[in-house]
C-alpha cells in the first residue's frame, strides 16, 4: 500500500508540519511526497528520511496553494495510490475535502493516531474525547495533526525526484496576493516551546507590555484567546483554539484567560500548564498544573521580575 502525501507549500516548505505527516504516514506504507514549488523545493525535500519518492510539480497555481488546482491533480495521480495525505493545515483542511467529494469518499480530517490501515483515532467535540474509527472505503483521504507526531529530521534519506503536470484548468479561484506576517524576535507561536497567552482578563491594551515583558524573559511565542482577540487587545494571528491556531509548548502560561472549551482545544497538547486568574472558579485552573489566583497586572511583572 502506498502514500501520496501533499507537502504544505506556498513556493517553500512548511518543514515541520510536512515532516510530521511524513512521520505518521510512514505507519501507512511507502511515502511519496508531493511538492508544489520550485525544482529547488522539491530537490530539498528528498533528504527526508522515509520518503520513496518526491514528485514536483511547477505549476504556478498548484505552487500557490490554490485548493482547487491542488485537488485536481490529487485526484489525478489518486489511481496509483490507497491513502491520500496532508497536514491538518489551513492548506489541507481546505484542499482534502474538494478531493474527497472529486473522488467520492468520506474524508477524516485531524487524525491524531494510526491504529492500522483503515483504523484511526481523531479528537471530537473540541478535542475533549477521542474517536477510533474504521474506514472500509478502498481508498482513504486524511489530514494528519501535526503536533500529534514527531517530525523526520531534515537530513538522512536519498528520495527519488520525478516531475509531474498539473491537469488543465484552474478553478473558480484565483491568486490575488500575499502579504507576510510582519518580522519578530519572538519564536513562531505555532511551533514554539513556551507560549505566554493573554485574555479578556488583560482588561486592555494596557496590560499587553507586562504580558509580552513575561514572554521575552522566557524566550516565548505571544499568544491570545478569542475573547482578548475580539476585544482588540492583541492581533488575530495570535490566536490560540478552535478557530485559531493549535500549539503544543513544553510551557504554556495562560494569563487572564477564563478557559473556554474552545480555547482549551488550541493549547491540549501543551505538556506543562500555569494559570494566572483572578477568578479562582475559572474552567482554567482545572486545566492546569500550576495555578496563580491574583491580579494579572501584580503578578505578571513579579514573574518577570523574579525569572530575569
Amino acid at each position: 500500500m502506498t502514500v501520496l502525501l501533499l507537502a504544505e507549500t506556498r513556493n517553500t516548505l512548511d518543514g515541520r508540519a510536512t515532516r510530521a505527516a511524513v512521520a505518521a504516514a510512514q505507519a501507512l506504507g511507502p511515502v511519496d511526497l508531493l511538492v508544489c514549488g520550485t525544482a529547488e523545493t522539491a530537490s530539498a525535500a528528498t533528504a527526508w528520511p522515509g520518503l520513496a519518492t518526491v514528485l514536483h510539480c511547477a505549476d504556478p497555481a498548484c505552487a500557490q496553494g490554490l485548493a482547487e488546482p491542488l485537488a485536481a491533480l490529487l485526484a489525478a495521480l489518486a489511481q496509483s495510490y490507497i491513502h491520500l495525505v496532508a497536514p491538518a493545515t489551513a492548506q489541507g483542511a481546505s484542499v482534502m475535502p474538494r478531493l474527497a467529494a472529486l473522488l467520492n469518499l468520506q474524508p477524516i480530517p485531524n487524525v491524531v493516531g494510526i491504529l492500522d490501515a483503515q483504523t484511526f483515532t481523531r479528537p471530537t467535540y473540541a478535542g475533549n474525547a477521542l474517536v477510533t474509527l474504521r474506514s472500509d472505503q478502498a481508498r482513504q483521504a486524511l489530514t494528519i495533526n501535526p503536533l500529534a507526531f514527531e517530525p523526520v529530521p531534515p537530513q538522512g534519506g536519498a528520495a527519488a525526484l520525478r516531475a509531474v503536470v498539473a491537469p488543465p484548468g484552474t478553478g473558480p479561484s484565483a491568486w490575488l496576493s500575499f502579504t507576510p506576517p510582519a518580522a519578530s524576535a519572538r519564536p513562531d507561536l505555532a511551533t514554539a516551546r513556551v507560549v505566554v497567552a493573554g485574555g479578556r482578563g488583560l482588561g486592555g491594551t494596557e496590560a499587553v507590555p507586562a504580558l509580552e515583558a513575561l514572554a521575552d524573559c522566557l524566550g516565548a511565542a505571544v499568544g491570545a484567546s478569542l475573547a482578548a482577540v475580539e476585544a482588540g487587545y492583541l492581533p488575530s494571528e495570535l490566536q490560540v483554539g478552535q478557530s485559531g491556531l493549535a500549539v503544543a509548548p513544553e510551557l504554556y502560561i495562560a494569563a487572564g484567560i477564563s478557559g473556554a472549551i474552545q480555547h482549551l482545544a488550541g493549547m491540549q497538547g501543551a505538556k506543562v500548564v500555569v494559570a494566572i486568574n483572578l477568578d479562582p472558579d475559572a474552567p482554567i485552573h482545572a486545566a492546569a498544573d500550576y495555578s496563580l489566583v491574583g491580579d494579572l497586572t501584580e503578578l505578571l511583572p513579579a514573574l518577570t521580575a523574579a525569572l530575569g
